[in-house]
């Protein structure tokens, strides 16, 4: 148990008609429970509470990096993994949560560095041709040792709150909330050795377009933030932000991923 909510903002899917009355559902119960309710440009809530599935989720937890406000999510998209309780629940969650009754789980970060900049990722960071349908080449290195070149689709490098998405559809491992590593998965491998690999911190990925021609797009979180022309390197190494997953007591990782994953 924590202390009782006194500000909160709410974050909701960009579609009105997913979520119904669950934003003026979320103002009655701020008032019954003495809560000042606003949004994230009011200033900084005790809590974020966002309405929607897991795209909206990603980006509540995007907005709030570099912050200590926390994100509980209430589900009314289709999977909802990294929310906390579906849409019928919200009145019972939310008064629960309101009075504190929640906790955080801190999710680590990416951070995909290309000539340009860099940028936080709180899923994935994808290495994908820029041409559907057509083949690249991807050399990787690890912590600086070079672990040769690859033919394939692309190359998902994801955090453990990310394993569960474009991961998981491509074979790669499922890593448990809380843990401080990312995961490498190839994407459609011309190759029958190419596994998913798990590192730790301070082994960062590089990963270079060795193709003769073909460019690749580089999506952090399912958006496009740059072009990786042939020769040209992306770093990826876990990042210094983290992200804060509000939940209810009992709601665990393993609870999550089998209302997900029957």
């Amino acid at each position: 148990m924590g202390e009782k909510i006194a500000r909160a903002a709410v974050f909701a899917h960009g579609q009105p008609e997913r979520i119904g009355d669950a934003e003026s559902r979320v103002e009655r119960l701020a008032a019954e429970a003495g809560v000042q309710l606003g949004t994230l440009e009011d200033g900084s809530p005790d809590i974020v509470v966002a309405l929607g599935g897991d795209g909206t989720m990603l980006r509540a937890l995007r907005a709030t990096l570099g912050t200590s406000t926390p994100v509980f999510g209430v589900n009314f998209g289709r999977m909802g993994f990294l929310t906390s309780a579906e849409g019928d629940l919200l009145d019972e969650a939310l008064t629960r949560v309101f009075a504190g009754e929640f906790r955080i789980v801190g999710l680590c970060t990416l951070a995909a560095s290309l000539a340009d900049g860099s940028e936080a990722a709180v899923n994935d960071v994808v290495v994908t041709s820029a041409t559907p349908g057509r083949m690249v080449e991807l050399g990787w290195e690890v912590g600086g040792e070079e672990l040769g070149s690859q033919p394939c689709d692309g190359l998902i490098c994801c955090t453990p709150s990310g394993s569960t998405a474009y991961n998981l559809s491509n074979g790669g491992p499922v890593m448990m909330w809380g843990l401080d590593a990312m995961a490498i998965t190839f994407v459609a491998p011309h190759s029958l050795h190419a596994r998913p690999l798990v590192l730790p911190r301070g082994h960062d990925l590089t990963v270079t377009n060795r193709s003769r021609a073909q460019h690749v797009t580089v999506l952090v979180d399912g958006t496009s933030v740059g072009d990786l022309a042939p020769g040209a390197r992306l770093t990826v190494s876990l990042g210094q932000q983290t992200a804060g997953l509000a939940v209810l007591p009992e709601v665990s990782f393993f609870t999550r991923y089998h209302a997900v994953f029957p």
